[in-house]
């Protein structure tokens, strides 16, 4: 099958701790080609104090990338995101279009420290929402107070968060107890869409086609279809414009 998406991916070469060259973005996107993948958002990194290339940079590498795999790759559709970790002034940051936002909804994919409290990413999500955007939760499985109480991800959903979840935590390649927890949030419909939030093409490798072969066996095609195809293409929509 094609027409996958995978919207969390660190494919922009130089401008954070993903892909070093233009070389390793090109074989990342292959692999994601071969998986079926043909809307890739490129996600960099924004984290004050450790992650700030500039605007323009980003932007340069950006183009560079779509001008490259336009060559390369028919039918391939690459567009500008951002992973912002969050802060206390990040709708600011946002609104003043420094960092960019995705789509209509002005989705915003949002991280978070792997010891974030239940106060804190609920009163973030809350102002990004009265700001008029859509947070997008990056990786939710990585956080302990997720996983420790499931009803607060009811909550944060309820609030109108989108869930992400990394396909390789899916696949386990994160310890059994983050497949667990991946595991809960499917049966429990809590997973709204899956990033590879690949960073190369050895080290942290896109692996969307592993994932959705594996949730085809478990879910079967039309749930394949809904989280990979349907639910990022409602919840980005408009974002070539």
């Amino acid at each position: 099958m094609t027409g996958y998406w995978d919207v969390h991916c660190h494919l922009l070469p130089g401008v954070d701790d993903g892909a070093e060259s233009m070389e390793e973005s090109m074989r990342m996107l292959r692999m994601e080609y071969a998986d079926g993948v043909r809307h890739i958002i490129a996600t960099p990194h924004y984290r004050r104090g450790m992650f700030e290339a500039s605007d323009g940079r980003i932007k340069a590498q950006y183009e560079a990338v779509c001008r490259e795999a336009g060559n390369q790759l028919p039918g391939l559709e690459i567009y500008l995101g951002c992973e912002f970790y969050a802060n206390m002034d990040m709708t600011e940051t946002l609104n003043s279009c420094s960092r960019p936002v995705m789509g209509e909804k002005r989705a915003v994919l949002a991280e978070f420290s792997g010891n974030v409290s239940e106060e804190f990413i609920r009163e973030r999500t809350a102002a990004l929402r009265a700001s008029g955007f859509t947070p997008v939760l990056a990786h939710a499985e990585r956080y302990a107070c997720l996983r420790e109480n499931i009803s607060l991800v009811w909550e944060l959903s309820k609030m109108g968060a989108y869930i992400q979840v990394n396909a390789g935590s899916i696949l386990g390649e994160h310890g059994r107890k983050c497949k667990k927890f991946c595991s809960r949030l499917r049966k429990e419909d809590l997973i709204h869409l899956i990033g590879s939030d690949a960073h190369g093409d050895q080290i942290r490798p896109p692996r969307i086609g592993d994932c959705a072969a594996y949730l085809q066996k478990k879910c079967g095609s039309s749930y394949v279809n809904q989280i990979f195809c349907v639910n990022p293409g409602k919840i980005f929509a408009g974002i070539a414009g």
